[in-house]
């Protein structure tokens, strides 16, 4: 399976190079970049990969499957979409887009096509996130998701960061968001909405200049609550790049169109 991928600037391009290309952990290679820096070069030469293009729209015929790791979700939706047209999948590596017309547009392509397309926040998938999605609290009350994120950062404001919070909060308490009550509270940005019944409170903190809040999350339920960090460990964006893979070999997306929407509606109400 031949992929390319695009956004070499995010940290989570290093992580899926080297499980690919070094660790190999599956049949899948990174077998082309797109970029024209430093960055690009170095993960190049790490991860053995000789095809480095300026543009992804190059590469549509030579690859199997796409990976958009940009840190702006606004570029997204100018790399998938072509893809997607051409029948090739993609996995777009949070968030799908910086607003909903994007995000409604990559996901348009992809039923056009019958194409598999996929997005999520790695946060989603980790052990942590696990133990909270199946703990037994009774009927669901209340969902809590506490983060950093920036809305002055250069990626697209609050979606850069925003997103980890807001996928985690669809993951735990699912559904269509009701519209979406905001203040800012000091540094920290809070939302608060109802996903099919359930209070959902987004707690977004900006970070400092000596680090940023860890993720956490609470839930509530009519005969319990469970309360814990979620942590993020050196292999944090492998559960994510596993459900991708799965995704290729079977054909089959592992979250709705609806599921994929959510988070990005919230956001863009921030």
């Amino acid at each position: 399976m031949r992929i390319a991928l695009v956004g070499t600037e995010n940290s989570h391009a290093d992580h899926i190079v080297r499980l690919l290309n070094v660790d190999r952990i599956s049949d899948a290679q990174v077998v082309a970049l797109v970029g024209d820096d430093e960055k690009t070069r170095k993960l190049a030469a790490e991860g053995g990969i000789t095809q480095v293009v300026p543009t992804s729209a190059e590469l549509i015929g030579s690859v199997d499957a796409l990976i958009a790791t940009n840190r702006d979700g606004a570029l997204h939706r100018e790399h998938a979409v072509p893809f997607l047209d051409a029948g090739i999948p993609v996995w777009v590596d949070k968030p799908l887009a910086a607003s909903t017309a994007d995000a409604s547009a990559i996901l348009d392509a992809a039923r056009r096509s019958s194409t598999p397309v996929t997005s999520y926040s790695a946060v989603r998938w980790v052990a942590d996130a696990d133990v909270l999605a199946a703990a037994e609290v009774g009927e669901l009350q209340a969902v809590t998701v506490t983060g950093p994120a920036d809305p002055d950062s250069e990626y697209s404001g609050i979606f850069f960061y925003g997103i980890h919070v807001a996928d985690l909060a669809q993951r735990l308490a699912p559904g269509e968001p009701g519209p979406v009550e905001v203040e800012r509270v000091g540094s920290t940005v809070v939302a608060r909405y109802r996903s099919n019944g359930v209070l959902v409170t987004l707690q977004l903190v900006k970070p400092t200049d000596d680090g940023r809040v860890p993720f956490h999350a609470e839930i509530v339920g009519r005969t319990g609550l469970v309360s814990r960090d979620v942590q993020l460990d050196a292999e944090y964006v492998l559960p994510g790049l596993k459900v991708f893979l799965t995704m290729l070999e079977t054909g089959q997306r592992p979250l709705d169109d609806a599921t994929m929407l959510a988070p990005i509606t919230v956001l863009e109400q921030l």
